[in-house]
């Protein structure tokens, strides 16, 4: 598939086959996906696969989550939908990266471990595999970066819920590009 079309053809997938993604290929497309620019080369990233009971325990984190935003009468059923929706996902990563103690490189390593997930997301994508980026309350919680271990230097980038897509989103138009460029000729 030529790279136009996988950028274009590419979507942000929730909903997912029960169908498992191997580790393997994963690793093999963060083999990939960390060719990014990055400033100094300080390759901040790091990944987190949560699977078996760890993936247990960030959907009953979620659990714990939702049902503390839940009037009493749906607490129950919204809790379980929700601990559901985490343990049922076939693949999670957790993206994190480094602190640079220099403020401007911080930013920089953020946008070069952004540019990490969204060439993972291209690379998935053209294996047929599918991905949404997640930064809700979920992913930067006290209980979740204790799960993955985070340490006092680092910073969560997002959680990426990753599957074979059982439903491939429409695409949604975009704003011509045209009227975002400003051309300086003097």
């Amino acid at each position: 598939m030529e790279l136009k079309r996988i950028i274009e053809e590419r979507r942000s997938v929730q909903l997912f086959q029960d169908k498992e993604v191997p580790e393997k290929l994963m690793k093999e497309l963060l083999e990939t996906a960390i060719w990014v620019p990055n400033h100094k080369m300080t390759q901040p990233w790091r990944f987190v696969f949560v699977k078996g009971e760890a993936k247990k325990r960030l959907a009953s984190i979620n659990q714990k989550l939702t049902e503390e935003k839940c009037e009493d009468g749906e607490r129950e059923k919204l809790g379980q939908l929700a601990f559901e929706k985490i343990n049922n996902l076939p693949f999670i990563i957790m993206v994190l990266n480094e602190l640079n103690e220099k403020e401007k490189l911080q930013e920089e390593d953020y946008a070069s471990t952004s540019c990490v997930i969204h060439n993972l997301s291209l690379l998935a994508w053209e294996q047929g595999i599918g991905m949404i980026w997640k930064t809700g309350k979920l992913s930067f919680c006290d209980e979740t970066t204790a799960l993955i271990g985070m340490k006092d230097n680092e910073r969560v980038v997002g959680m990426l819920q990753i599957g074979y897509p059982a439903k491939v989103p429409k695409a949604l138009p975009r704003k011509d590009v045209n009227d975002r460029i400003t051309i300086l000729e003097d």
